[in-house]
């Protein structure tokens, strides 16, 4: 069992390093090229879409990981922790900061807003990618 759990959980991770990477770096900055006519629209379409995808992997890291963490927390203490406390961060990071922004700028376009948007996101990239390496470094001795 914790084979297929701690694979799901490095799954849903390394999809959401990837994706995280894509927005960081593609997504949020054309967000200033879309113009303000389209922005509205355009933002409000991003948050309902982006949804589909990210809120099914989010809360199937955050279930695989409570799992995997309390089958290793025992054998691999210091990766158990340091994981619990990137998730810590990337789930208090999207709704304390990402949301709210997202909200407002649901309202129309503020260069202030989106440099806050793109800045704030390196935490969650950041987060994640250490997350993935983490993972991918303590899978040897899962599997």
């Amino acid at each position: 069992m914790l084979t297929y759990l701690f694979l799901i959980h490095l799954g849903s991770t390394c999809f959401m390093v990837g994706l995280i990477w894509l927005i960081q770096i593609v997504h949020y900055p054309l967000f200033a090229r879309v113009g303000n006519d389209q922005f509205v629209r355009y933002e409000r379409e991003h948050s309902r879409l982006i949804t589909y995808i990210v809120a099914p992997l989010m809360l199937t890291e955050l279930g695989t990981g409570v799992g995997v963490g309390f089958l290793l927390i025992q054998s691999h203490p210091i990766a158990i922790i340091g994981n619990a406390i990137l998730l810590a961060a990337i789930w208090i990071s999207t709704f304390a900061i990402h949301v709210p922004l997202h909200k407002k700028l649901e309202s129309g376009f503020d260069p202030a807003l989106h440099e806050r948007l793109v800045t704030t996101n390196w935490i969650r990239t950041f987060s994640w990618s250490v997350r993935g390496i983490l993972l991918i470094c303590l899978a040897p001795f899962i599997l």
